[in-house]
């Protein structure tokens, strides 16, 4: 897949939809943000417009300037979406209709409609909306979401890190805080269905590509199964391995399937590595401790809708039935837990992106830390 600079990306950007620029002090680190595409945060640099685009940009969907029914997969490395996408309590599925690609449609409020930008500085933007959903359960939820995209700079990352980079590794590091209010009537309960507060990012698939999850080790008989790997079928054994308690998943953007940890076995930590490019990419996100309910988003009528995962990653492909794949993308989620929200009462979610790109033995230390694993691991780990 060809590499796009980030001028490439933002020249053609604008061309079609509204941008805010973030920047740190430097320069070098930017985010290219749509207000119109909920606030999301379309693609960053580490090395100002000449360097990579980190985001996946759905190039053809968005110049065509048409809808689709089911989903505008437009891109971007982070966005704001609402669980469950399956089950009883889905919002993406009507009452009665069966789980399926032809009956599943993702929320306007999450796809095309705008959220407002109601603050924006050089490094911060802070958008809101209200939305109203119903579920397959027909329970319908009033929400007012909030979200603010807020650029870190380098020393704050590393304190986040806990890590201190080489100076010469170029970084750009970013974290989304993402709320949601139940503005109705009603307390939210378990029996009617809950939201979570989901955020999901589009990345580049290559060859190169390796997601790499770190989880706690232990019996499944106390912490369940190390991972869900059946979302779209049974993930073949060439695209996933286990190794020393680290998850290796490949991101090549060319077959379709998903895996997920448990909160039980994450560990509030994972990313990917893209050996052609050097770039060492790590999500961090909050979770509240002793949370044991979160979404569980499997496409079928469930049994234990609140024992869902915590951490997700998608690898595109073709769907089958004939159809065409939406990418080539991967993506790495995360989830709140369920949201017991009452009356006026809000919860949020915060997601951090870090995209480290330099030498292999300079981002050697970073992913031994971080991961538990080097660089030449990551890249053997997986069947040629």
């Amino acid at each position: 897949m060809e590499n796009k600079t980030f001028g490439d990306e933002l020249e053609f950007l604008e061309k079609y939809i509204d941008i805010i620029l973030l920047s740190d002090v430097t320069g070098n680190s930017q985010l290219a943000i749509s207000p119109g595409l909920q606030g999301r945060v379309m693609t960053s640099t580490a090395a100002g417009l000449a360097g990579l685009s980190f985001g996946w940009i759905n190039r053809k969907l968005i110049a065509s300037n048409r809808i689709s029914r089911h989903i505008n997969a437009y891109g971007g490395e982070d966005r704001f979406w609402i669980g469950p996408e399956g089950g009883q309590f889905s919002v993406f599925f009507k009452n009665g209709d069966p789980f399926d690609l032809e009956h599943w449609f993702t929320p306007d409020s999450l796809d095309t409609k705008p959220f407002e930008l109601i603050y924006q500085s050089g490094n911060r933007a802070v958008f809101k909306r209200n939305m109203q959903l119903e579920n397959y359960s027909c329970t319908v939820f009033k929400i007012r979401a909030d979200r603010q995209v807020r650029i870190l700079e380098r020393d704050e990352a590393a304190g986040a890190l806990k890590v201190t980079p080489a100076k010469t590794i170029k970084m750009v590091s970013f974290e989304t805080t993402n709320k949601m209010t139940n503005t109705d009537t009603r307390n939210w309960e378990k029996e009617s269905g809950l939201l979570s507060i989901w955020t999901l990012g589009m990345f580049n698939a290559s060859d190169g590509i390796t997601i790499v999850m770190p989880f706690y080790d232990g019996e499944e008989n106390e912490l369940g199964p190390v991972v869900n790997d059946t979302y779209f079928g049974k993930v073949p054994a060439n695209r996933m391995v286990v190794k020393n308690n680290v998850l290796f998943f490949r991101g090549d953007g060319q077959h379709r399937c998903k895996i997920g940890l448990s909160p039980q076995r994450d560990k509030s930590i994972f990313g990917s590595y893209d050996a052609i490019n050097k770039v060492l990419t790590i999500i961090q996100y909050n979770k509240p401790k002793d949370a044991v309910d979160y979404i569980n988003s499997m496409w079928e009528l469930q049994d234990e809708p609140y024992k869902g995962d915590v951490i997700n990653s998608y690898n595109d492909g073709p769907p089958g039935q004939g159809l065409e794949s939406l990418g080539p993308f991967y993506e790495l989620e995360t989830s709140s837990p369920a949201l017991t929200l009452k009356q006026g009462e809000t919860m949020s979610h915060t997601h951090r992106t870090f995209h480290l790109q330099g030498t292999e033995a300079d981002l050697d230390p970073v992913a031994k830390a971080i991961f538990g694993v080097t660089t030449d691991q990551i890249k053997s780990a997986l069947p040629k």
